[in-house]
């Protein structure tokens, strides 16, 4: 907070087109948004320091019919048995996971299952998110 001083960020993440992940595609897409609007500031001398601390992005997960599921869309989201989102950093650590049964009390192995499949999705859009940085300041 000390790197915004008086500064303030806000962030409004309109999910024009999405099926059952709205909010983890407003995280993955909110993080870009955030550092552009960073870049932006440190370029017009707004702000010293980069307040960023990393990467961040955002999956859905859940079990359909048994089979655990990245990304599920509406109808897949409408019709879990478990359904859950996780936002995790570059490093592969846990900044929120909440899951919850919707049709039966799911097994640890199927957590474990669940949070494989959003780590490698979470991977995929880390690099997507580095990508359109990248591109953005060409």
């Amino acid at each position: 907070m000390k790197a915004l001083g008086e500064q303030t960020i806000t962030i409004d993440c309109d999910v024009l087109q999405a099926d059952g992940g709205t909010r983890t595609a407003a995280i993955t897409g909110g993080y870009v948004a955030l550092t552009l609007a960073v870049q932006s500031m440190l370029a017009r001398k707004q702000i010293k320091f980069n307040p960023i601390h990393g990467q961040i992005a955002a999956v859905s997960v859940g079990i359909c019919d048994g089979i655990p599921v990245l990304d599920l869309d509406y109808v897949e989201d409408s019709n879990a048995e478990t359904d859950m989102n996780v936002v995790m950093n570059e490093a592969g650590a846990f900044i929120e996971i909440q899951g919850t049964a919707e049709g039966h009390a799911f097994r640890r192995e199927e957590l474990d299952a669940m949070l494989k499949l959003a780590s490698s999705g979470i991977e995929i859009l880390l690099e997507k998110q580095t990508e359109a940085l990248q591109n953005y300041q060409k």
